[in-house]
């Protein structure tokens, strides 16, 4: 049995946050611990969309966030929005701009992590560097401050807040190419984000959307979206 058939999300209590609406989309700021689109499993009913088409029926999303990622998203209130904005997503004319707290302190002040990411079947549904299997993915980061965060018995943990841009859209990527750079991701369960001593401890993985720019299919007004990080 895959992993993702036995994922049951805990409840969300957390509530999405309408920073943005017209009669053509929505901007959201979505909680961390909030599927995006409900899951196979009947358990995992509660999500963006679920909670979305209950106010506006027939919206669908253009993009997700993984499950622990807080932040921005915007989603289409009819199907030909979705194909507009779908278009500037697959185009890579979004910009998307996220906040992160990684494990360490971050040699390089900023750089690009060129990796190509491929499925893992046999560990399902982790993702992978495959420079044959994988598909290309690049991102940028920049280190915005290096900083220690006191712990119990007076440890003190290394943390850097990095800011994030994927200049390509593929799954799990900002985690997984953390993880390569050798600063994985503080709270991410799946690429190394709770293995230091002291990093467990984080109540969520440490990842926000913070900025997404595209183009208003309708008006044609460019769109900068800003939603500071809650950590």
């Amino acid at each position: 049995m895959s992993m993702i058939d036995t994922f049951i999300a805990p409840p969300c209590h957390d509530n999405i946050e309408m920073l943005y609406q017209d009669e053509h989309l929505v901007l959201i700021n979505k909680p961390s611990g909030l599927l995006s689109l409900s899951g196979k499993n009947p358990q995992n009913f509660d999500s963006v969309h679920y909670r979305l088409v209950q106010i506006f029926p027939g919206c669908t999303l253009v993009h997700r966030l993984d499950f622990g990622t807080s932040g921005l998203m915007v989603v289409a209130r009819n199907k030909a929005i979705n194909a507009a904005l779908c278009q500037q997503f697959s185009q890579r004319s979004v910009t998307k701009v996220y906040s992160a707290l990684l494990c360490g302190h971050v040699n390089d002040d900023e750089g690009v992590i060129e990796a190509a990411i491929a499925k893992d079947p046999a560990s399902f549904p982790l993702m992978s560097i495959c420079a044959v299997r994988g598909k290309p993915a690049r991102s940028r980061f920049r280190v915005i401050e290096r900083f220690y965060r006191a712990q119990e018995e007076g440890r003190l943990l290394p943390l850097s807040r990095v800011e994030l841009i994927p200049e390509t859209g593929r799954t799990h990527q900002l985690r997984v190419h953390c993880q390569h750079l050798g600063y994985p991701i503080l709270g991410c369960d799946l690429y190394g984000g709770r293995l230091r001593p002291g990093t467990e401890l984080a109540p969520r993985l440490m990842l926000h959307a913070s900025e997404l720019h595209f183009v208003h299919p309708i008006s044609n007004r460019r769109i900068i979206a800003r939603n500071d990080s809650p950590f």
